[in-house]
């Protein structure tokens, strides 16, 4: 596997400085690179790990090709909304599943996406994160591995900005709010969660942008992510999202519940520019 990197700091940085301080990949990773002198010039001559970079300096780091094990399968269609050589971000439906849970699943985003990009020769694809089956929306894809470990540190670090927009019952009395509540398994359901003081924490912030007297439009910024986050708080607070059945909203012909992650946003971990991709509203 083969991709180009722009560095664009100011000098006196070594490819040991970059790889350890500033992307902060795992010492496997960077053993590996070393050991196969992955990082190079344009030309494919092996750089110097001890001697600075200069400003703006083209690297190609080359290393073996690390294959994702998904299924292709040309039948799961792909949305794509952004793309580089680097990473991808795409739209799932509401009712098909982020990623396989074993190898007989084979009708998942996931499967749809490593065909998409391995028709283009690209053998890696992974989520960076996943959504819900009935939850619809953005999910960002990571194509090759140091792209993944980034992007991970980046979510860990909360340095990746999710917006949802769900459509939930009655009329929220405040414009905008937090929900603080830990949220643990529900000992009573195989997969629905609850609210308890012995769950781990969640922190949900939201934001009113319409209103009917029967349902309230909000948009939700998660601070922890947690499952079934905001489908839990937003039931816990008296109002459930619309369809979602699960969590005490009322039965309706619909077949998913109205919950999408329409917006991205992060700073790109390899080029620096600002990424914001927005599924356009209704």
């Amino acid at each position: 596997m083969k991709f180009l990197v722009k560095i664009k700091s100011p000098g006196v940085l070594t490819i040991e400085e970059l790889l350890k301080d500033n992307w902060q990949l795992g010492k496997k990773t960077i053993h590996n690179l070393r050991m196969q002198k992955a990082v190079q010039t344009p030309e494919g001559i092996p750089l110097d790990w001890s001697q600075p970079l200069q400003p703006e300096q083209l690297l190609h780091i080359r290393f073996e090709d690390e294959a994702s094990q998904y299924f292709p399968n040309p039948k799961v269609p792909v949305q794509p909304f952004y793309e580089d050589e680097h990473l991808l971000i795409v739209g799932k439906p509401a009712g098909m599943k982020t990623h396989p849970n074993d190898v007989t699943e084979t009708a998942t985003l996931m499967n749809g996406v490593f065909h998409y990009l391995d028709a283009k020769g690209n053998s890696y694809a992974e989520h960076v994160h996943r959504l819900d089956e009935g939850t619809s929306g953005l999910v960002l894809i990571a194509k090759h591995p140091i792209a993944k470990n980034l992007l991970d540190r980046m979510l860990e670090k909360k340095q990746i900005v999710r917006t949802y927009e769900a459509i939930v019952e009655g009329a929220v009395k405040n414009d905008h709010g937090t929900i603080k509540a830990a949220i643990a398994s529900d000992r009573h359901h195989p997969t629905r969660r609850r609210v308890s003081q012995t769950g781990q924490t969640a922190i949900t912030h939201y934001q009113v942008v319409g209103r009917n007297p029967q349902i309230t439009k909000v948009h939700v910024l998660l601070e922890t992510g947690r499952t079934h986050q905001i489908r839990v708080h937003m039931a816990h607070i008296g109002h459930p999202i619309v369809g979602d059945t699960l969590y005490g909203a009322k039965a309706i012909k619909a077949p998913h519940y109205a919950l999408q992650a329409f917006r991205i946003q992060f700073r790109h971990p390899l080029t620096g520019e600002l990424v914001n991709v927005e599924i356009p509203r209704t």
